[in-house]
């Protein structure tokens, strides 16, 4: 089940998207919003996190060439989508609308900017030279759900 809307289930996520788990961790399923207006840069590449795997995590912006840093900035969108139907199986979308479940969604390669883990490979404010990076994006699936690079032993 997803913990941001359409979701019908509180997860008791907050104002940053976030929430804490019974084991007292606590993880984002979407922007960080308070964060990013505390840090107030626009829509300049925002680092707003660091991932599993040691990957960079940008808020939202980047790019519109991704090894271009002259070029201009715009939202990096998602290659995520709604499925048309539900799965067999799935329960009713008049009791769950379609998006509740992390099932409602097929990743399509190339429909948005992003790969599968919600990142691309460019040039950021902090890797001029080039790094893979995950970006929280305001469209599923929001934060990374995979890891691209190797995970610190």
């Amino acid at each position: 089940m997803e913990a941001l809307p359409p979701s019908c289930f509180n997860f008791g996520t907050d104002g940053n998207n976030a929430h804490v788990q019974p084991t007292g961790e606590h993880h984002y399923h979407g922007l960080p919003t308070g964060l990013i207006n505390k840090l107030n840069k626009g829509t300049a590449m925002t680092l707003v996190g660091w991932a599993a795997d040691g990957s960079p995590i940008y808020a939202r912006w980047g790019y519109t060439t991704a090894d271009d840093a002259t070029s201009a900035i715009k939202e990096l969108v998602p290659s995520w989508r709604l499925k048309a139907a539900p799965d067999s199986g799935r329960p009713a979308t008049s009791l769950y609308p379609m998006g509740s479940f992390t099932q409602d969604y097929e990743y399509v390669a190339g429909l948005g900017d992003l790969d599968r883990c919600n990142g691309p490979t460019g040039v950021t404010p902090e890797f001029p030279g080039g790094i893979y990076y995950y970006v929280a994006t305001s469209a599923f699936p929001c934060v990374h759900r995979c890891v691209r690079g190797n995970l610190p032993n």
